[in-house]
């Protein structure tokens, strides 16, 4: 198949997507496809709709906005070119936190308490109302932005005015939620509508305090457990809520979910990712993994999906 694979672009998530785009570019080479590489340049879009007027497939290896937020999406749907993964409403839906919240909460998976604030409300105002609503330790960050971008969580009272300013700089919302500590869990799962997977659960052990930009993408940064280590009662129930908060977005082919399992509320929904990281330190590989697929076994199965859908 002539396979185009959109990489890189210009999000604050671009080196992560440029790490991603090559692993799933060799990747697609080793099965013998024919493949074009592009990265993405949103400002170039006529440059764009003439390279891939033709392929078979688009691959989208790209993260954050402008990619993973359902505007390339749109694009492709507009064009009639199929693509690998969610549609535009999903990918819209899962890249707005606040909103994705909502629908998991009216799904019945647990969420935290959380407040969302928008940039014309004054500094003074959104501060006053956060102190009168949460207690420390709370998180601040962007609603839009993955990567744990922009996140500060909050352990001292002279830290928000600054937390603020720079959840801001993201988005022009931002989330205010209250920090729930515990063990990093994360579940990928695959699969068109009604029929999908979800892969063992992962335990995700940051090297540093946080699950942090770092801890994510440096080589070492994290250590992750698969399976992880938690009774088979509390696994099937982090898979349930997987599966649910997969389909209650709309998402298709595949999807990534992460939870916080605190000692005392149980397991804590944090956000699904409609286009997770293929990086040699990302965690849906792992996943994959376990189950006995190659990573390039992994990214033909989401084509083989992803035409299914389609045909």
């Amino acid at each position: 198949m002539k396979i185009a694979v959109l990489y890189g672009g210009t999000s604050k998530e671009r080196e992560v997507s440029l790490s991603t785009g090559k692993g799933i570019v060799n990747a697609l080479e080793e099965l013998d496809h024919d493949v074009l590489a592009i990265d993405f340049d949103p400002s170039q879009l006529n440059s764009l709709i003439d390279q891939i007027k033709d392929v078979d497939l688009v691959f989208i290896g790209l993260h954050g906005k402008q990619g993973e937020d359902g505007t390339v999406q749109g694009l492709l749907d507009l064009l009639g070119i199929p693509y690998v993964g969610s549609g535009v409403l999903a990918s819209s839906l899962a890249m707005d936190k606040s909103k994705a919240k909502q629908v998991f909460a009216m799904h019945g998976i647990p969420v935290a308490k959380s407040e969302t604030y928008h940039y014309k409300e004054t500094r003074t105002q959104v501060i006053e109302e956060i102190k009168s609503s949460f207690e420390i330790p709370f998180v601040v960050k962007p609603n839009q932005e993955g990567s744990t971008l922009g996140l500060t969580v909050i352990e001292t009272w002279d830290q928000l005015s600054e937390a603020i300013q720079v959840a801001f700089t993201h988005d022009s919302d931002i989330i205010v939620e209250t920090y729930v500590q515990g063990r990093e869990l994360t579940v990928a799962v695959l699969g068109n509508s009604g029929d999908e997977q979800a892969l063992p659960v992962i335990e995700i052990v940051p090297k540093s305090k946080y699950y942090d930009y770092e801890s994510k993408y440096a080589e070492g940064g994290s250590e992750h457990i698969v399976p992880a280590k938690i009774n088979d009662d509390l696994a099937e129930q982090i898979l349930n809520y997987s599966k649910i908060a997969h389909q209650s977005l709309g998402c298709e082919t595949y999807s990534r979910v992460d939870f916080i399992l605190n000692e005392k509320l149980g397991p804590i929904i944090l956000e699904v990712n409609t286009l997770p990281g293929m990086t040699p330190t990302s965690l849906y590989p792992d996943a994959a993994n376990a189950v006995g697929l190659s990573y390039t076994e992994m990214i033909q199965l989401f084509i083989d999906l992803s035409l299914e859908k389609y045909n």
